[in-house]
């Protein structure tokens, strides 16, 4: 079968679809026959330039940057397109030539123009007005983030084809249960993510009278990372000894280095910037609590699965695909709600033993649910099934 996967952004960007991406492709490409052939033919589509990656090394094809023609022959030539994402012209392309096509939501761009349920102008979570028809509401919300009204009305008017093709697709998949009970998408399948289990024994983390905690992921808006610099704020002033790594780069950087600044609690807060490989293994090392303080409606939440899967304690807000993914194995606090999560943390200070139990138990989960390969066969089933 010849599977095309399209993803605007690929390697060498870095991100949580293009990880999902790539170890999809990856996997998908290793799956035989009874007769030991190659079941799927993949070929990656992507929006991002190669620069310095080397696509010889993947062990399947990468198509960068096609136009419209090349486009249109590319999925001419497969028998199910792949969309992650409800990108506009893979589907489109995909629906004029009549070819099965299945669309995976890691966010929520087919139901709302900004992809993230926020409702911009006042910051709070969308009840789903494009769905509810309340096309006023979205195109304020479009305004606040655009200046140009011209730029709104386009945005607005290109989600109404977007949605449509997405309920045309063979196949949605969520990401998460939640990402489907929001989206109400037709023809949906639950497909969790899966990352590859590198840790046969997890990480022992050995507590001391110093908690030393991190966050993980971009720092924008919607994340939430001045929530956890508000909550350790009072634990800073209660006099605990803890220590804040904040593991990632991004828009609101400067912002949280000046609030870093004006709260005085540069002694036990530091921003590394963005980190891999070798150098993020020994940035988490002597991590204890991971905490992901976001203020949206995450889909699902790799970096918490990620950290699960190493045998962390993980401290979410009990908002989105976050709740979900977590379960009962870590500690969940009011979203943007900086005294909720300095109470969880409060209570790890206070009891130590929390970060082996849970991390345990969060391990455990997330071989259960999470692994690489149970996201790699129920996506073939999906593709075999579409045929």
């Amino acid at each position: 079968m010849n599977l095309l996967i399209y993803s605007h952004y690929f390697a060498p960007s870095v991100g949580g679809v293009e990880s999902i991406v790539q170890c999809l492709a990856a996997g998908i490409a290793k799956l035989r026959t009874l007769d030991g052939d190659r079941e799927f033919n993949v070929t990656v589509v992507t929006e991002t330039p190669a620069g310095s990656c080397d696509d010889t090394k993947f062990s399947f094809r990468v198509v960068r940057r096609p136009g419209v023609i090349r486009m249109w022959q590319l999925v001419r030539d497969s028998d199910v397109i792949h969309a992650a994402g409800p990108a506009f012209l893979p589907m489109f392309v995909a629906w004029l030539s009549r070819k099965r096509f299945v669309v995976e939501h890691h966010g929520y761009q087919a139901t709302c123009p900004n992809g993230l349920f926020v409702h911009q102008p006042d910051r709070a979570i969308c009840p789903g007005y494009f769905q509810a028809g309340r096309y006023g509401e979205c195109f304020r919300c479009l305004r606040s983030e655009f200046s140009s009204r011209w730029t709104a009305t386009k945005l607005l008017a290109f989600m109404f084809p977007r949605h449509w093709l997405a309920r045309a697709a063979t196949t949605n998949i969520a990401v998460t249960n939640h990402v489907d009970n929001r989206q109400k998408l037709p023809h949906t399948k639950v497909v969790y993510h899966g990352i590859e289990d590198a840790l046969p024994n997890p990480e022992q983390v050995i507590p001391s009278q110093k908690l030393r905690i991190a966050y993980v992921g971009r720092l924008v808006p919607e994340k939430g990372v001045p929530v956890l610099l508000e909550a350790a704020k009072i634990l800073h002033a209660e006099g605990h000894d803890f220590e804040i790594r904040i593991i990632g780069d991004g828009s609101e950087r400067s912002k949280l280095e000046d609030l870093i600044r004006r709260e005085k609690l540069e002694s036990c807060t530091s921003i590394t910037g963005f980190l891999t490989g070798d150098a993020f293994t020994r940035a988490l090392r002597d991590i204890s609590v991971v905490v992901m303080p976001s203020t949206w409606e995450e889909t699902a939440g790799l970096a918490a699965i990620e950290q699960m899967m190493r045998g962390r304690l993980v401290i979410a807000a009990d908002i989105g695909g976050l709740t979900e993914v977590l379960g009962d194995t870590g500690l969940k606090f009011a979203p943007g709600n900086p005294e909720s999560l300095a109470n969880c943390l409060r209570s790890v200070i206070e009891n130590p033993a929390l970060i082996g139990s849970y991390g345990e138990k969060a391990r455990r989960r997330a071989v259960q649910l999470f692994q690489r390969s149970k996201m790699v066969s129920e996506h073939a089933q999906i593709y075999r099934d579409a045929r």
